[in-house]
This record gives C-alpha cells, sequence and structure tokens, in this order.
C-alpha cells in the first residue's frame, strides 16, 4: 500500500498538493491528490473563483461541496447552480468572482485569453494548489506561501 505524502512547507503552515503549469493552450492540470481529495472530477464541472488578493489566483470547488459551504453563491447566483451562465464568464459576487468550467477526466482545465486575464495569469504561470478549506482548494499564484515552496527542499510534483 502506498503512503502519499503531502509536503508542509512550514511547521504548522498549508499542505501544499503539487505545482502546476498554465500551457500555451490555456490549460491547467490539477494535481492528482487535490481532485481526489475534493472528488473534483465527479461531477464533470468544477466551479472556480478568484483567489485571495495575498495568494491570486484561483481556487476551486464543484457544485455539491459549494452547496455545503456558508458562502450563499449559488442560491444568489441560480444562473451559476444550474450552469445557465455560459461557461468560462464571470459573476462579481461578495468582492471575487466566480465561473464554472468543465474539467477532463484527466483533470485538465481549459482557460481563454480572458479569464487568465481576470485571474491575473498567464501561460507559464506557476500555479502552487493548496490545501483549503473542505469547500476547495487554492491554485496559488503569488505570495510568501509560493515563495517559500519554491525554495522548499522536499519534493512537491509538478504537473505541466
Amino acid at each position: 500500500m502506498e503512503v502519499l505524502v503531502i509536503p508542509q512547507i512550514t511547521k504548522g503552515g498549508k499542505f501544499v498538493f503539487g505545482w502546476s503549469v498554465v500551457r500555451s493552450n490555456g490549460q491547467v492540470r490539477l494535481p492528482d491528490m487535490a481532485s481526489d481529495e475534493y472528488h473534483i472530477t465527479s461531477e464533470g464541472k468544477v466551479i472556480l473563483f478568484t483567489g485571495s488578493a495575498k495568494t491570486g489566483g484561483f481556487c476551486v470547488t464543484r457544485r455539491g461541496l459549494l452547496l455545503e459551504s456558508p458562502m450563499g453563491v449559488l442560491p444568489d447566483n441560480p444562473d451559476l447552480d444550474r450552469y445557465e451562465r455560459p461557461e468560462g464568464v464571470f459573476v462579481s459576487y461578495k468582492g471575487r468572482k466566480y465561473c464554472w468550467l468543465t474539467v477532463s477526466e484527466d483533470r485538465t482545465l481549459s482557460f481563454t485569453e480572458e479569464m487568465l486575464r481576470i485571474l491575473g495569469i498567464g501561460p507559464g504561470s506557476r500555479l502552487l494548489s493548496i490545501r483549503g478549506s473542505c469547500f476547495a482548494f487554492v491554485m496559488g499564484a503569488k505570495g510568501p506561501l509560493l515563495e517559500r515552496a519554491n525554495h522548499y527542499q522536499g519534493d512537491i510534483d509538478c504537473f505541466a
């Protein structure tokens, strides 16, 4: 039986699942452990929302998890809840932007140039997958945690 170890960059700090790189075609492959822990492909679609000012990037969840959260975004945005809003088109809600995307079986998301611009990332951007709440994980693009991960001496998986 294989034991999976999720690196913890600093003692008592956040756990990370791995690095992903935004490909030149706008695709991002999500780390396996994060996808498995959050059952991210189980619905065939994911809901993304903008990350914090400190970490940037975006957060990844799915409808079933978001319905259980106290965030209230789905009841207040029924077009997002029912996937009636066009795929990849963001809606602003309580200081963040939300959209939905199809997720492939191999855990890949495809972003448009406009989506990448809104998220403040682009081809070649390195994103660190960070365990967030029980409702979403973070694909962080900047900040102190990413700086520490860049200098981390242990192994952190990379999904290109």
